[in-house]
């Protein structure tokens, strides 16, 4: 499989109506999984907020978003990620540990209740990173 670098956009609670908006805009096939789908919040507001959503389009466009949750800092302008994913583990892992090298570890490279492995940094120089590594025999993978 091939690597792929998309853009990760994350807002407070209007992660759906964004994404819906972008999808009228570029067209594609969105897809939406809820905090509640994954047990990942105890808080009965926040989970029905988006973990997850992806706009794949018809020319290749892949732009990926969530909600986040009211306890973590958001700030507006300091909302963008890149998200590199594939399946080559060695690959990504290197990439990993030299993005996250002289920065700080936001959330370990580890198994999420998803499959594969996950991990969120942000380098030395003030970017945020997103290194997702689908399981080699996994759908999708």
């Amino acid at each position: 499989m091939a690597v792929q670098l998309n853009p990760y956009l994350t807002f407070r609670d209007t992660a759906e109506e964004a994404m819906t908006y972008y999808r009228s805009v570029f067209g594609g096939e969105l897809t939406i999984s809820r905090f509640a789908e994954y047990g990942a919040s105890e808080d009965p507001a926040e989970a029905q907020k988006v973990m997850h959503a992806s706009l794949t389009t018809e020319h290749g466009l892949v732009l990926m978003a969530s909600d986040t949750p009211g306890a973590v800092d958001l700030t507006p302008g300091d909302n963008v990620s890149l998200s590199v994913g594939g399946d080559d583990e060695a690959l990504l892992r290197g990439w990993w540990e030299r993005l996250s090298d002289g920065g700080a570890v936001t959330m370990p490279l580890e198994r999420p209740p998803w499959g594969g492995l996950f991990g969120m940094c942000t380098d030395r120089f003030g970017m945020h990173w997103m290194v997702s590594i689908e399981d080699a025999g996994a759908p999708g993978g």
